[in-house]
């Protein structure tokens, strides 16, 4: 049959419907495998299994796509915003006009947080990572707003709407005051007045009868940074969030659960590990050439240039190569690691050596340029990852809530341990 596919397990033979998305993707419907034969797959690190049937984002690596709701990302990132393309990834449709005035009023109403959680902040140390401030802080959300946080579907669900605006707002104004608590200065109201991305700039780097002014488009570059992350199928964190909401966890768990998988150097940090391998070339007295031949011959590892999903070019690095090369003639910055990134972004578009093996830069390569050019701190990058992709998360998991079907994630193993052990005739205790 052209709809199934059929394994073979000793001398017995089984058939298994074939699964086929919207955009021609075909998966091995597996579900009854451990029933019928008694046998599991083994997919470790699961790059070969899918987890769930998903309308939200789609991806092909080896075309260089990336649609979110059908909706292309190079045409979002040149006609949307950040919390238009939010409310697509959460809803499933671009907002009218009074749709999507109501949902900025709404995150816009939600930028403060309440009073008790400024004390929060007092008991973390000085030296706390960000992200763990972010997690905690998130998680605490549910505290403060318990019938949202009822871990009852019916009313977890209920309170939605206001509990997703509630986490797009809050987040930005969480990872603000972690950054000025961080720094030993007092925290700075959000202004009402100004856009997401500028409001978050405004409480960052504001000071008294000094208030941010972006005069470089800087606020528009993060915006357009924000939304280049809001969601990117099952990826890590996704799946965290995915996981943890299938318990039956509420939204402000899950996304807490996302955060500290985000954390993670080999998921969240690769921006970090761009501008680190920058600083030491630059501490090495090399412009980037010496580093470039080391490369080639694999004795030097090149941050932030292919990726493990697009084996083309990453769609998202095209727009923000863009809009970093605007930002940075606009701020006038004389910083000697751009000049090294320029070398090796250089390097990589041209050289035979990158092209042939498809190195090309991705958008870890231009976010951390970008970020540290704002005068985003390096340890905060991660903390700016989770800004963007909380639109993902909110629409991940209001997909399995919403699900009565839909069943609690429990992976199975092949044990290899020990074998069965006899307590009794164990001689040394």
């Amino acid at each position: 049959m052209e709809n199934s596919g059929t394994i073979r397990i000793g001398n017995e033979n089984f058939d298994f419907p074939i699964i086929e998305g919207i955009e021609g993707e075909r998966a091995l419907d597996t579900r009854t495998l451990r029933a019928k034969s008694g046998c599991i797959t083994f997919d470790e690190g699961y790059g070969n299994t899918g987890s769930c049937l998903s309308e939200i984002s789609f991806i092909n690596g080896e075309k260089g796509i990336l649609r979110h709701r059908g909706y292309p990302i190079e045409q979002l990132a040149e006609h949307s915003s950040f919390l238009e393309t939010a409310y697509l990834v959460i809803y499933g449709q671009l907002p009218t006009a009074d749709k999507l005035a109501a949902f900025c009023a709404e995150v816009r109403n939600h930028s403060s947080i309440h009073t008790g959680m400024r004390h929060h902040f007092e008991g973390f140390p000085s030296n706390a990572h960000p992200m763990a401030i972010l997690s905690s802080m998130l998680n605490s959300l549910g505290a403060y707003y318990p019938e949202m946080s009822s871990n009852n579907r019916e009313q977890d669900l209920a309170h939605f709407d206001e509990s997703a605006a509630l986490l797009i707002s809050k987040v930005r104004t969480i990872a603000a005051m972690t950054f000025r608590m961080k720094q030993g200065l007092p925290f700075v109201f959000p202004d009402h007045s100004r856009r997401y991305a500028e409001n978050f700039l405004h409480m960052m780097f504001s000071e008294p009868y000094n208030d941010y002014q972006d005069t470089s488009g800087a606020s528009n570059a993060l915006d357009l940074f924000l939304l280049l992350h809001a969601d990117h199928e099952q990826n890590c964190s996704t799946s965290t969030v995915r996981m943890v909401a299938s318990g039956g966890a509420n939204l402000f768990a899950s996304v807490s659960a996302g955060v500290c998988a985000l954390w993670g150097p080999s998921h969240g940090g690769a921006n970090m590990a761009v501008i680190k391998m920058l600083e030491e070339i630059h501490a090495a007295g090399d412009d980037g050439s010496r580093f470039i031949k080391d490369a080639k011959e694999g004795k030097a590892k090149l941050m932030g240039f292919g990726h493990r999903v697009y084996k083309n070019y990453d769609p998202r690095a095209k727009i923000l190569g863009k809009s970093s090369e605007r930002v940075l003639e606009g701020l006038g910055i004389n910083d000697p690691l751009l000049d090294i990134a320029k070398h090796l972004e250089r390097a990589a578009l041209e050289d035979e050596y990158f092209v042939k093996r498809k190195l090309y830069p991705n958008v870890d390569f231009y976010s951390g340029i970008l970020l540290k050019a704002i005068g985003i701190p390096v340890e905060m990058f991660t903390v700016m990852f989770a800004i963007g992709r909380m639109p993902g998360w909110i629409a991940n998991w209001k997909e399995i809530a919403e699900n009565s079907k839909s069943r609690i994630h429990r992976p199975r193993q092949v044990y290899t341990g020990s074998a069965i052990r006899d307590y009794l005739k164990v001689d040394e205790r």
